[in-house]
């Protein structure tokens, strides 16, 4: 007897049946595992026969597909109660730079005359200008953000402004030049056409930092974009064409208030009780 044979896969399952020239189906084989299957007893000979050749010239199956499965998600480090010696929301704009004393008043005196900077002379405008920021940044509370000033990091050094709100994060770096032109490239800055200061690479920098310490404490991602905001200066030209870092002059940071979307006030709120620990940054 002729048997037809045909190929059957299904819910998982692949078979080779044998066929009565009516399709009638008098046998099967598994092609997984090479059993066979007799339905009907008096074509066992003829089933055994056609199935055994067609699994004989049957390629094996592919195994199947196994979606790899993504690793588990680190749950949230966790912070000592937050005490007061540790709460940075105490911070003042520019605190790093309050407890540098700068030298003495006669010191000061003979280095105006003899015209000489000072390293003090760079606290002095430093401090200014994180002031004038932070008295800008005061005036987004009411809309729901919440600001932190002098955030230490690592290597002494600190972030000048943390801005925290619906609208995400904001690394924000002050630059404070006064009666000064300002250039923005894509990764230099140059002042009165000076020699290119790495200002923007270091704020992306910087942002990243920060973003990698509130996802470690957050347990969800945290947005971190960088601001640079300069202060006093008399004109301020941004001609960079792939620029990831925000620039202002002081007064424009009010541009910040209406962004929303990124943090649910909940968010908001817990970003913000990270941050101000100051254990977290070190």
């Amino acid at each position: 007897m002729e048997l037809k044979v045909t190929r059957w896969k299904r819910y998982g399952r692949d078979r080779l049946y044998a066929n009565l020239p009516d399709g009638t189906a008098v046998g099967w084989a598994n092609v997984e595992t090479g059993d066979i299957t007799v339905l009907v007893a008096e074509y066992r000979d003829d089933v055994i026969a056609v199935l055994t050749d067609h699994l004989r010239n049957t390629p094996e199956p592919a195994p199947p597909k196994q979606t790899p499965r993504k690793p588990a998600a680190e749950p949230p480090l966790l912070l000592p109660p937050l005490t007061a010696a540790d709460d940075l929301s105490a911070n003042h704009p520019g605190e790093s730079l309050l407890d540098k004393s700068g030298p003495g008043l006669i010191k000061r005196v003979v280095l105006q005359i003899l015209r000489r900077p000072a390293v003090w002379d760079s606290w002095r405008k430093g401090l200014a200008g994180e002031q004038r920021v932070g008295a800008e940044l005061r005036r987004l509370e009411r809309h729901g953000w919440r600001v932190l000033h002098s955030i230490p990091l690592a290597d002494k050094v600190d972030v000048d402004h943390l801005l925290i709100g619906p609208g995400g994060v904001f690394s924000i770096n002050t630059k404070h030049h006064r009666k000064r032109a300002v250039w923005v490239g894509d990764d230099s800055v140059k002042i009165d056409h000076g020699k290119p200061a790495p200002y923007v690479r270091k704020s992306r920098a910087e942002a990243k930092r920060v973003a990698r310490v509130l996802e470690r404490f957050c347990g969800f991602p945290v947005p971190v974009e960088p601001v640079l905001v300069f202060v006093g200066v008399t004109d301020l030209k941004v001609v960079a064409t792939q620029l990831s870092v925000r620039v202002y002059r002081e007064r424009e940071v009010a541009a910040l208030a209406p962004l929303s979307g990124v943090l649910t006030p909940e968010r908001v709120e817990q970003v913000y009780s990270v941050a101000r620990h100051r254990q977290a940054w070190s």
